[in-house]
C-alpha cells in the first residue's frame, strides 16, 4: 500500500489564506449588517419624529377647534336665564333647538348646560333617546372643578352614552350653573386607522384616552397603583375598565426600542417616540413597526460588505499575480513596439503624401486668388467707366437750367438795349455773369462728385440760397405767368450744408414744380420755410396734378422719369447731396398738388459772410 503524499508547503500556505479569507467575510458581513442596521434605526428615528410632529399638530389643532366654544357660550344670555330659577316658557326648548345647530356646525358630540345644583337644564341631545335632560353630575371633576375656578377639562366615558370624551366646561356669569361642550375624537381614531398609524393618546397617569387600536382604549402605560385605581372608579372616569397595561415591551437597551404583542400574532418590533401636546398634560406616542426597514438594510449592508470584502480580496490577488503578469506585458510591450514602429512608418509615408497635396492645393488657391484680384479691377474700371458715363449725363442736365437762363437774359438784355433801358440791362448782364460763374462752379462740382469727392459742410446763410434760385427761376416764370410765392427769409437763418450745391436742389425743385403747374389753371408755386431749434425745413410746394402713387416712390432713382425729354437724374442728384449735407428730402403728393420736403441741421450764421438783405417775398405773374 502507497502512502499519501504529504502537503506541500505553497499548498499550505493556500488553504490557510482561503479560511483567511472565509472568517474576514464572515466578520465583514457581520460587521455590515450591524452598522447598516444602525443607520436604518437612525432614519426611522427622523422619519418617525417628524410624524409625531404632524400628528401632535393635528391633534392639538382638533381641540383648538372647540376650545373657544364654552367660553362663547357663557357668555350667552340665552342661556344665562335658562338657568335661572323660573326660566321663561318656551325659552329651554329655543336653547336646545340653537345647542343642536351649533353641535351639528362645530361638530362637537354634544352640548348642555348644567344649573348649579348640578342638574342638566338644557342640551343638544334633548330630543334624543339617552338625553342629558335632567341628569346630576356634581360627581364629575369638571363641574366641580369648573364652579371654583371657571373653566376645567376632563377626559372621562360617558355614564348616559357609555362613550369616551373630552369634557370642556366653563362657569356661567354669577355661578348660575355651568355650559359643557363633550369632544369625541373618533373621527382622528378613524383615520389613524386609515393610515395604519399606530398612535396612541395618554394622560399623566399613563391611561390611554385615545387610540388607533380600539382595545388599547382605557389600558395603562405603566403600573397605576390601588389608591389611584379606587379614585378613578369613585369619579366614574373610564367605568368598569381594568386598567390593564398595554402589551408594549422593551425590546433592548434601547429606550425607544419595544416589542408590541398583538395577541394572537407574534409581537412585533417597533420604534415608539412621544411628545406632549400643548396646551395639555397629555402625550401622543407613535409605534413606528422596524423589522421590515431593518431587515432590509441589515441585508442590504451584509451584500455591500461581502462585495467590499472581495473586491479587496481581488485586489489583493491582483498584486499578488503582477510580477508574473509584469513579465508577459513586457514580452508584449517590446512586440507592440515593434509594431508600432512600423506602423508610424506607415503613417509617415502617408503624411507626406498628404503634406505634397496640400501644398499644391495651397498654389492653386494662391492662383484662383491672383485670378479674383484681376477681375476685380476689371469690374472696378468698368464700374468707373459706367459712373464716367453717368456723371457726364447728370452735367448735361444741370447745365441745360442756367443756359436757359442766361438765354432768357441775353433776349431780355437785346430788348432792353432796344428800349434805351441801360441800366436793367447791365442788371442783366450782371445776372448773365453770375450764371456763368454758376456753371463753372456746377462743373467743379460734379467733377468732385465724378471722383466721389464728398460736399463741404459749412454755416450757410438760407436767404443767399433762395435769392441765388429765384435768380435762374423767376424769368422762366414771369415769361409763362406763374406765381411763385416766396416768404421773407431772416438774414441771420443758416443751414449747415454746401451753399451752391445746396443752391442747386432748390432750382431743380422749382423747375420741377413750374413743369408740373405749367398750362394749369391759375398755376402757382411756392417756398415755404419752417425753423425749430435744430431743424430747417424748405418746401416747395405746387397745383399741379400730383404724382400717380405708382410711381411716387420710383422718383429718386437715377433715370427714372416721366417727361418725354428728361433724363431722370435730377432728383436722384438732389437727394444726394442732401444726403451729404446730413440731411433729408422727401415727398408728399396728391391730386391737388405735390410738396417736395427738405429738411437740414440749423446751424449759426457765419460771422465773417457779409448781412444779406431779407429776401421780400415775391409774386410773378
Amino acid at each position: 500500500m502507497i502512502a499519501p503524499a504529504s502537503p506541500t508547503a505553497k499548498e499550505y500556505r493556500r488553504a490557510v489564506v482561503v479560511l483567511a479569507g472565509l472568517a474576514v467575510l464572515v466578520l465583514a458581513g457581520w460587521l455590515g449588517g450591524r452598522v447598516a442596521e444602525r443607520w436604518a434605526l437612525a432614519d426611522l428615528r427622523r422619519a418617525a419624529s417628524t410624524s409625531l410632529g404632524l400628528q401632535v399638530a393635528a391633534f392639538r389643532a382638533e381641540m383648538q377647534t372647540q376650545s373657544s366654544l364654552p367660553l362663547a357660550l357663557a357668555a350667552d344670555p340665552e342661556i344665562a336665564r335658562v338657568v335661572a330659577p323660573t326660566p321663561e316658557p318656551g325659552l329651554v326648548e329655543g336653547v336646545n333647538r340653537r345647542l343642536a345647530q351649533i353641535a351639528g356646525a362645530t361638530g362637537a358630540a354634544v352640548i348642555y348646560v348644567i344649573r348649579g345644583d348640578g342638574v342638566t337644564i338644557a342640551a343638544s341631545n334633548a330630543g334624543a333617546e339617552r338625553s342629558f335632560i335632567g341628569r346630576d353630575y356634581r360627581f364629575r371633576p369638571y363641574f366641580r372643578d369648573s364652579m371654583a375656578a371657571g373653566s376645567a377639562s376632563q377626559f372621562a366615558l360617558g355614564t348616559v352614552s357609555g362613550r369616551p370624551g373630552y369634557y370642556l366646561a366653563r362657569r356661567l356669569p354669577e355661578a348660575a350653573g355651568v355650559v359643557v361642550v363633550k369632544i369625541e375624537f373618533d373621527a382622528i381614531e378613524a383615520a389613524w386607522r386609515a393610515s395604519h398609524e399606530r398612535v396612541f393618546v395618554t394622560d399623566p397617569r399613563g391611561i390611554v384616552l385615545v387610540a388607533s387600536e380600539p382595545s388599547w382604549r382605557f389600558r395603562a402605560s405603566r403600573t397605576v397603583d390601588e389608591a389611584e385605581r379606587k379614585r378613578i372608579r369613585e369619579a366614574l372616569d373610564f367605568g368598569e375598565a381594568p386598567l390593564q397595561p398595554l402589551p408594549v415591551y422593551a425590546a433592548s437597551d434601547a429606550a425607544d426600542l419595544v416589542r408590541v404583542g398583538g395577541g394572537a400574532r407574534p409581537a412585533w418590533p417597533a420604534l415608539m417616540l412621544d411628545a406632549p401636546i400643548p396646551g395639555t398634560e397629555w402625550r401622543l406616542h407613535t409605534l413606528t413597526p422596524i423589522a421590515a426597514a431593518v431587515q432590509r438594510e441589515r441585508a442590504q449592508g451584509r451584500v455591500i460588505a461581502l462585495l467590499a470584502t472581495g473586491l479587496a480580496w481581488a485586489g489583493i490577488a491582483t498584486l499578488l499575480g503582477r510580477r508574473r503578469r509584469m513579465r508577459a506585458r513586457l514580452a508584449e510591450a517590446a512586440t507592440r513596439r515593434e509594431e508600432l514602429e512600423a506602423r508610424v512608418t506607415e503613417r509617415t509615408q502617408a503624411l507626406s503624401e498628404a503634406n505634397r497635396q496640400l501644398v499644391a492645393e495651397i498654389e492653386e488657391r494662391r492662383r484662383a486668388e491672383a485670378e479674383r484680384e484681376r477681375m476685380g479691377r476689371e469690374l472696378a474700371q468698368a464700374g468707373r467707366l459706367a459712373a464716367l458715363g453717368q456723371f457726364a449725363a447728370s452735367m448735361a442736365h444741370e447745365i441745360n437750367q442756367p443756359l436757359a437762363a442766361i438765354r432768357s437774359y441775353a433776349d431780355n438784355t437785346a430788348i432792353l438795349v432796344r428800349r434805351g433801358r441801360v441800366e436793367d440791362a447791365a442788371e442783366n448782364v450782371s445776372a448773365i455773369g453770375r450764371l456763368t460763374e454758376r456753371i463753372g462752379t456746377l462743373t467743379r462740382q460734379l467733377k468732385g462728385f465724378a471722383r466721389r469727392a464728398s460736399g463741404r459742410r459749412e454755416p450757410v446763410r438760407l436767404a443767399d440760397i433762395v435769392r441765388g434760385s429765384l435768380e435762374v427761376v423767376s424769368w422762366r416764370a414771369a415769361q409763362a405767368g406763374i406765381a411763385v410765392k416766396v416768404p421773407s427769409v431772416a438774414p441771420d437763418l443758416a443751414v449747415l450744408g454746401d451753399g451752391p450745391r445746396l443752391e442747386q436742389v432748390v432750382v431743380n425743385l422749382l423747375q420741377n414744380a413750374l413743369d408740373a403747374v405749367t398750362g394749369r389753371p391759375e398755376p402757382w408755386v411756392a417756398l415755404r420755410i419752417e425753423a425749430t431749434e435744430e431743424r430747417v425745413a424748405v418746401e416747395v410746394a405746387d397745383n399741379g396734378p400730383g404724382i400717380p402713387e405708382a410711381v411716387r416712390a420710383q422718383v429718386f432713382d437715377p433715370f427714372f422719369t416721366t417727361k418725354s425729354e428728361g433724363l431722370g437724374l435730377g432728383l436722384a442728384i438732389c437727394r444726394g447731396i442732401v444726403e451729404e449735407c446730413d440731411g433729408t428730402l422727401g415727398l408728399r403728393s396728391d391730386a391737388d398738388g405735390t410738396i417736395f420736403r427738405m429738411e437740414l441741421t440749423r446751424a449759426v450764421a457765419p460771422e465773417n459772410a457779409p448781412v444779406a438783405s431779407p429776401v421780400a417775398s415775391l409774386e410773378s405773374t
